[in-house]
């Protein structure tokens, strides 16, 4: 599997969690859950995705500066082979998709209509 490294941050050892890009989408190796699809980030490694781009998977906030983002399980030993992996950590991949959505008051910009404030 072709990874890039695109960032890491967030612990004490080897300041993982971590993101990559692949082919088809981002690797993202996170702290350890009681579920195999769901890895635990911090959400400074957000803002390491490539431009434009965002993570295609619900991300769920713990309320203590982390998220838990759902995606496929990474078990190949020649992927895993390439990473420096913690003992309390795993590697899941999820699709990137391209941004274009950029908020409701960006897209009123664009129309270039500024609705009128009643009194």
């Amino acid at each position: 599997m072709f990874l890039k490294f695109l960032g890491k941050c967030g612990s004490q050892v080897n300041d993982c969690p971590s993101l990559y890009a692949t082919e088809q989408g981002y690797l993202v190796q996170g702290w350890v859950t009681d579920r195999a699809d769901t890895v635990e980030i911090p959400h400074l490694l957000l803002g390491f995705l490539e431009p434009r781009t965002f993570l295609d998977s619900a991300l769920r906030d713990t309320g203590r500066g982390t998220f838990l983002v759902c995606g496929r399980p990474i078990t190949d030993a020649e992927t895993l082979g390439k990473l420096e992996l913690a003992e309390d950590e795993a590697v899941i991949e999820v699709p990137k998709c391209e941004r274009t959505f950029y908020g409701a008051a960006a897209a009123r910009r664009l129309v270039g209509a500024v609705p009128a404030v009643s009194q």
